[in-house]
């Protein structure tokens, strides 16, 4: 679960960054690379949910 927590801690920073760049100077690319860390953030979020589930059963 550890690893989960570090993994969309990276993931969120990532889409953090490339979100302001697209705000602040209207980066393009980095819209899309924002797009997909949120795609990502998501499976995680979701990922998170369902251990952090089983876990609160133990």
């Amino acid at each position: 679960m550890k690893e989960l927590i570090e993994n969309i801690s990276e993931t969120f920073e990532s889409f953090q960054k490339d979100a302001s760049a697209q705000l602040e100077s209207g980066n393009k690319a980095a819209g899309t690379r924002a797009r997909k860390s949120s795609l990502a953030l998501e499976k995680l979020l979701k990922e998170f949910r369902k251990v952090s589930v089983e876990a609160s059963k133990k």
